[in-house]
């Protein structure tokens, strides 16, 4: 009897860390901004029928209304991949591994092929799709529209996705066609997701809770690292820009990271450079130094 006490506090435990990852996510994706809302009215593409394609999955597909074709994707969750065939597919099937926690890449493609399945059962019956026609191509190459679906039955399909553990609350979302307004609507998305994790359906049954705060930290860290990385690519020069050690001004070397007005007026004292490892001379600058510099600066001509 204590043994299976003592499992039963464990797991309660690793709930309740995974229920505090899941409402601080809440009050992220509520007051962060995550969420951009778009003002266009909504319009209703009416007995829509869903279009066999290979590029369905559960959250994103090809559906039929009037004659015309409309490749939809939903707003606000988010299904696991369906495969990886890119450098790019891989990174999402990392990232969703460790948001859901799961054991490898493979049982992560496995739950977005069963999101896909559950979608194609619930959308075999005519559906109504409401829709403003805002643009979302994020890796589609071809050109989608974010959109509400209301099944059959009048039911909120990306709710059902959520509810039944093959979706997270995530991405793009706005005021609903009933108008709930999109912090409430999150709020209640991340309900039904805290209430499939209780009761580990779809996804979920194979998350595990103790490691699930180590992962997302993990990734949150290393999308952290990628952005700092594009952000200095940015910022990086032009060869057309950078600037020659031989007639830059004082306030020009000051403009790269790392160059205070002393170490500019030391550089431009230690004239003329035959070539870029010469800084190396100057009084301050290091190894270091040196190659953080190196990209900014280049040796054309002379003073």
């Amino acid at each position: 009897m204590p043994n299976h006490f003592n499992q039963y506090r464990v797991t309660m435990n690793s709930l309740s860390k995974l229920l505090t990852i899941s409402l601080f996510l809440t009050a992220v994706l509520m007051f962060g901004g995550l969420f951009p809302s778009h003002a266009a009215e909504l319009q209703k593409l009416t007995n829509a029928k869903l279009i066999n394609n290979s590029a369905n999955d559960g959250d994103s597909f090809f559906v039929e209304s009037a004659g015309k074709s409309f490749h939809v994707r939903l707003y606000y969750v988010d299904c696991a991949e369906t495969s990886v065939g890119s450098k790019s597919d891989a990174q999402r099937v990392r990232e969703q591994m460790r948001y859901f926690g799961l054991p490898s890449a493979e049982r992560t493609i496995h739950f977005g092929n069963e999101a896909k399945t559950f979608a194609e059962s619930i959308l075999a019956k005519p559906f109504t799709v409401h829709t403003a026609f805002a643009s979302a191509l994020g890796r589609s190459a071809k050109g989608r529209i974010y959109g509400f679906i209301t099944t059959s039955d009048g039911n909120d399909f990306a709710s059902l996705l959520v509810k039944n553990g093959f979706a997270r609350t995530h991405g793009i979302g706005r005021e609903t066609p009933d108008g709930v307004s999109r912090a409430e609507m999150i709020e209640r998305l991340r309900d039904f997701e805290i209430s499939a994790i209780l009761k580990r359906v779809g996804i979920w049954s194979e998350s595990d809770p103790d490691r699930i705060a180590e992962l997302r930290a993990k990734q949150h860290s290393e999308d952290q690292e990628l952005k700092e990385l594009q952000s200095q690519v940015k910022k990086a020069p032009s060869p057309q820009s950078l600037l020659d050690l031989n007639t830059a001004s004082k306030e020009e070397f000051m403009s790269i990271n790392g160059i205070s007005p002393n170490l500019a007026e030391r550089i431009i004292s230690g004239r003329p450079y035959k070539n870029v490892d010469d800084l190396l001379k100057v009084k301050g600058i290091g190894t270091k130094t040196l190659e953080k510099t190196r990209p900014y600066v280049v040796v054309v001509g002379k003073e």
